[in-house]
């Protein structure tokens, strides 16, 4: 596949069992293909009809028209941070919420790596750069919150400085939220399996194997290490101010609608129409760590 260097097969424990995975042989393996939309405890052994996530997909979408044209009138800001496993979904999930939101005021940030000059800055200040103006809303496909999974899983952050980014983010928060920003923290879950068969789907198809990159390649073996990471961070993280929202996300659609449908109910827009909304899934999205599986 171009783009993509060809990789050895790895060992992985899953479940208790010693597997071998080869992301570059096309066949998914028949242990990842069974147990894809059950692992981690997913709640259903279906996925949501697409027709009817068409309909109740438009439905939302309408409603944060509305919002948008509410946040222009009233000059309130609106920030939602995506945060998950990889391949959990974050990139899809805000692209619902943002189709048909007018792009001058709804902004997506995916900041890259840091430049050497970044790196000299106080860690949060890069993305305080982005933050919205009155009438925005600001999503951000990952955050800050890389140094409390991403860098030290991987060794790029030391261990102080990762003890220190969990003492200071509840604080940097509060300064978020004390100031009128409405902040949204989504944490978007997926059961080892379904991530094995995102990672294959991404590698064999030549319109999302530039989703692929090496960091996913070399996570393939710290499943555990991310989950320690998780947990820690969840754990400390989550405040009154500025809670974590968790999301079973093995099923897109799902997940899509009630991230969303939290984010409408959360707000006090003008017009809303709750019919419009429905209710959220209980078994989908919940809040805290106590949620995540």
């Amino acid at each position: 596949m171009v783009g993509i260097e060809k990789t050895q097969p790895v060992k992985l424990v899953v479940n208790g069992k010693e597997r071998v995975f080869d992301i570059d042989n096309p066949e998914l393996p028949s242990w990842i293909d069974k147990e894809a939309l059950a692992s981690g405890g997913f709640p259903y052994d279906k996925k949501f009809d697409g027709s009817d996530y068409d309909a109740a997909l438009k439905k939302l979408q309408i409603e944060l028209v509305k919002v948008q044209f509410w946040l222009q009138a009233t000059g309130k800001r609106v920030m939602a941070i995506f945060e998950g496993r990889d391949a959990a979904g974050k990139g899809g999930a805000i692209y619902a919420t943002r189709s048909y939101m007018n792009p001058r005021s709804a902004r997506v940030v995916a900041l890259p790596k840091p430049t050497e000059t970044e790196r000299g800055q106080w860690y949060y200040q890069r993305y305080i750069a982005h933050f919205p103006t009155a009438g925005e809303f600001v999503m951000f496909d990952r955050s800050w919150y890389n140094r409390g999974g991403v860098e030290p899983v991987m060794g790029f952050c030391t261990p102080e400085q990762n003890k220190r980014f969990l003492k200071q983010t509840p604080r940097f928060e509060g300064l978020i939220t004390g100031d009128g920003i409405h902040l949204f923290k989504f944490w978007l879950d997926i059961g080892r399996e379904m991530q094995l068969k995102r990672f294959h789907d991404r590698r064999h198809d030549p319109l999302k194997v530039w989703k692929l990159s090496p960091m996913d390649i070399a996570a393939l073996t710290k499943w555990d290490l991310y989950t320690e990471a998780r947990d820690r961070m969840l754990e400390e993280t989550h405040t009154e101010h500025a809670p974590w929202t968790i999301v079973h996300a093995n099923d897109k659609r799902r997940a899509r609608l009630d991230i969303i449908r939290h984010m409408l109910k959360t707000l006090d827009y003008d017009g809303k129409d709750e019919d419009a909304i429905g209710e959220i899934d209980g078994k989908i999205l919940g809040s805290g760590p106590g949620f995540v599986k």
